[in-house]
């Protein structure tokens, strides 16, 4: 999985996100995320198509929403997203949230069925804590290949991400900019400044430090060069104790219907 991916969520102009996802992929980006629940599915893929990319380099993903996680309706809703983003396959498939219509034997058992048909190659989980990771574990008799979560500088996730590194899974960090948050802590403006680059690539950077594949979203060709230039930033020890000793807990995502 590519150390660095675009995120698409609340960017639903189809125009957009299809301009966006080819400026991307064509700047150096190799893994775009998507979610039913976006309604930006067709976007990405048109984004994907008009980019001088092959399919094959990209590692996309996508999620399936609460309202489908009952097992026919895993099939029939992944069956549409595929169609959406005009491909035959997705490189990995969430579980949205373990929330709604998720029963974890039913729902599992439909993921386990897309992968031995060569729908989906890897099987996530998105907004899990760590007795939805057991009990999936359990299911599936294997770990999750992915976990998705909100993390960032200010909501760093050390229990998960121990539960993560013991497990095998790998970690993949929505909001890691903590939607615009980060660029007002004084610790990561001044090691930005140390370095001479954005708060953003100090955030996205402390993640890659981490073991972590941020998803950052991103429209403009600005932002998104930015982003992809974190992949050149190395931090130094000092500066990530510096980040580490930040030592807050300000969750941006946290819906009336969240496992936490």
């Amino acid at each position: 999985m590519p150390t660095l991916g675009l995120g698409t969520w609340q960017n639903d102009d189809h125009e957009e996100v299809a301009e966006s996802v080819r400026t991307a992929l064509e700047a150096g980006y190799r893994h775009v995320d998507t979610a039913q629940a976006y309604g930006n599915e067709a976007g990405v893929g048109e984004g994907i198509e008009s980019a001088d990319v092959d399919r094959e380099e990209v590692f996309l993903a996508t999620k399936v929403w609460t309202d489908n996680l009952a097992h026919d309706d895993v099939l029939a809703s992944t069956e549409e997203s595929l169609e959406k983003l005009g491909t035959d396959y997705l490189d990995l498939l969430y579980v949205h949230w373990p929330s709604g219509a998720y029963d974890p034997e039913g729902t599992l058992s439909a993921f386990e069925e897309l992968r031995e048909d060569g729908r989906i190659e890897r099987i996530g989980v998105s907004n899990f804590e760590p007795e939805h990771l057991d009990r999936a574990t359990e299911v599936l008799g294997e770990s999750p290949f992915a976990l998705q979560v909100e993390m960032h500088p200010l909501l760093p996730q050390r229990e998960l991400r121990e539960y993560a590194e013991e497990n095998g899974i790998e970690l993949v960090a929505y909001s890691p900019l903590a939607r615009g948050e980060v660029f007002d802590v004084p610790a990561l403006s001044e090691v930005a400044e140390k370095h001479d680059v954005s708060e953003a690539q100090v955030s996205l950077a402390w993640l890659r430090e981490k073991g972590i594949t941020p998803i950052p979203k991103a429209t403009g060709e600005e932002h998104i060069r930015d982003n992809l230039a974190s992949l050149d930033l190395d931090l130094d020890a000092e500066d990530v104790e510096r980040i580490d000793g930040i030592d807050r807990a300000d969750r941006q995502v946290d819906p009336s219907f969240a496992p936490w």
